[in-house]
């Protein structure tokens, strides 16, 4: 696997105590660098699936490649980026005025339709990056003397509607990834500051939408852009020095947060089992297998009994896999802390390659973002809560709705004679917290996205929204009771290709300490007033007039229900 480079040149620092407030201004600096980017990219791209639902995410890396912020976006994105980070900087190096992308799940990404990109932030030619408030430290005026070594680097993901492939929308049932659409090794798509238009031509040329591929790449552009702004004027304020320095600190930060919550939970092996419903072409469920030793202030996090990777769609890379760690591991934490690599440091994450958490080319892998890492996360919680102790006791909630609800849908718009592909997750129930009711109707865990709106639905598409309400009483029964899933009910105006991709339609999620599981989703295709279930993952030919109902699940309750 590509890996980061963790070693965080502690030549300087180690016997440097941070300034508790100076940690603070820069944990808010490099977040809002992250952030901020983030609203440039949503802010300019074209499609409703990055500018509406927010489908996207953003993040800020050492000279090293190590991540030290991100913005709060989507989980799945930001604990997979810095694999894309590492391939970036092993297979191309970018210098100063290059930006990087790429897709590939087998080199850096996670699935096809989420589409990284890197740029290194150099010392602009007038900016001394050593100047600032203070004097110039030996190690800035090296670095002064390489004014093309990087001081930092960006990177942002955005899942795109479409990237080709056999299914509008990418996110179809395969057999293998070439099915799957258009995989971009790390590549310049800028170089020395000029867009390089025969990369953009070929992406262009194996799209449905080359014009909206072609616009929400340049808002990624764009974002990159804005980061790098943003990072030299903080370099050019406090000095690369300092703000070097502070970055380090803020992963050694982050990582003594994750040892203290490590160090609470006692020591031992705990051991847990979860299942996807299948992989679209089997009954057979698959298994997600996880053991959790504890030694001190270290774990190590062991996936190796998990079932062997599939034939359908479902397999996850093993950076979705170390993702969805680093989002358990950070939900443990109370305190506000940076989202950093630090969060890793002191666990160890081991997968057996060729297994449905590590899957080998040429598997598909459009399920496992989406919903294997799902299914990961409920593992992971369901290990944790068989540790007796007041951290897992007060933090770990019931299983929520633990699907996406995958839903595509493309064809010929017959009011423009264009291509079109609509992607959307659906929200679900949220499991039950200790003391809490579930929230009702949220997207949960791994996605961090929004719902279309039915207005821009219905302006973008050849689409009417039916329906968009809760499904009532489907969370589970407990003390605290689980969250409701959504009814949604789109209305085909034209013929089109739809796909469903989604799980949790044979077992609910499960409920924690007495609560009874949430009740499993639906998908129904209405055809002249006829119901057809459809399977959890189909893909099928639509007609003018044709209904396609989501009933989402419901989150697993909490306690006891009969005190309630």
């Amino acid at each position: 696997m590509l890996t980061p480079h963790v070693s965080i040149m502690h030549t300087a620092i180690e016997n440097m105590k941070p300034d508790p407030v100076k940690l603070e201004i820069f944990k808010s600096l490099y977040s809002s660098v992250a952030e901020e980017m983030g609203i440039s990219l949503r802010r300019s791209a074209f499609s409703p699936n990055i500018k509406e639902r927010r489908d996207y995410s953003c993040a800020v890396f050492n000279r090293a490649g190590v991540l030290v912020a991100q913005g709060d976006h989507m989980p799945v994105h930001l604990g997979s980026m810095p694999m894309s980070v590492a391939a970036a900087l092993q297979v191309v190096k970018p210098g100063p005025g290059d930006i990087v992308v790429l897709n590939d799940p087998y080199c850096g990404g996670t699935h096809l339709p989420d589409v990284t990109m890197v740029a290194a932030v150099c010392p602009a030619p007038e900016t001394n990056a050593g100047h600032g408030r203070g004097a110039r430290s030996r190690r800035t005026r090296k670095l002064d003397g390489r004014s093309t070594d990087p001081l930092f680097f960006v990177a942002n993901r955005a899942h795109h509607s479409d990237i080709g492939g056999s299914t509008p929308g990418s996110m179809g049932l395969s057999e293998d990834i070439y099915q799957e659409g258009l995989r971009i090794p790390p590549v310049r798509l800028m170089i020395d500051g000029q867009v390089n238009q025969d990369v953009m031509r070929l992406i262009s040329a194996n799209v449905r939408m080359p014009m909206e591929r072609e616009g929400d790449l340049t808002a990624q552009l764009g974002a990159i852009n804005t980061g790098r702004s943003r990072l030299l004027e903080i370099v050019e304020r406090y000095g690369f020095a300092e703000a070097d320095r502070y970055a380090a600190h803020l992963i050694d930060y982050t990582a003594e947060m994750m040892r203290r919550v490590i160090s609470q939970i006692p020591d031992g092996a705990y051991q847990a089992e979860d299942y996807l419903d299948d992989d679209g072409y089997s009954d057979e469920p698959v298994r997600i297998s996880v053991s959790i030793k504890i030694h001190g202030d270290r774990a190590v996090v062991d996936f190796s009994d998990s079932s062997p990777q599939v034939r359908g769609p479902i397999n996850a890379v093993e950076a979705i896999t170390v993702s969805a760690v680093h989002y358990v591991f950070r939900c443990l934490i109370p305190e506000d802390v940076p989202a950093s690599w630090g969060i890793l440091n002191q666990v160890k994450v081991v997968t057996k390659l060729g297994t449905i958490v590590n899957a080998l080319p040429p598997a598909p892998v459009a399920g496992g973002n989406v919903e294997t890492s799902q299914r990961i996360v409920d593992t992971l919680l369901l290990a944790l809560s068989t540790a007796d102790c007041p951290i897992t006791r007060e933090r770990i909630p019931a299983a929520s709705q633990g699907t996406m609800n995958n839903l595509t849908i493309g064809g010929t718009d017959q009011r423009t004679g264009q291509q079109f592909a609509y992607y959307e997750t659906v929200a679900g129930g949220m499991g039950a917290r200790p003391g809490l009711d579930g929230i009702d109707g949220i997207h949960t865990h791994m996605t961090n996205s929004l719902n279309t709106p039915a207005e821009a639905m219905e302006y973008a598409y050849p689409m009417r929204v039916r329906r968009y309400s809760l499904r009532q009483g489907s969370g589970g029964a407990g003390r605290a009771r689980g969250g409701d899933g959504i009814v949604r009910e789109i209305e085909l105006l034209t013929d089109a290709r739809a796909a469903i991709l989604s799980d949790r339609r044979r077992r609910g999620p499960y409920g924690l300490c007495g609560g009874e599981p949430g009740q499993p989703g639906k998908t129904l295709l209405i055809r002249n007033g006829a119901i057809t279930t459809l399977a959890g993952k189909e893909s099928i030919q639509a007609k003018c007039g044709d209904v396609i109902r989501i009933e989402s699940p419901g989150g697993g309750g909490h306690g006891d229900p009969q005190p309630r």
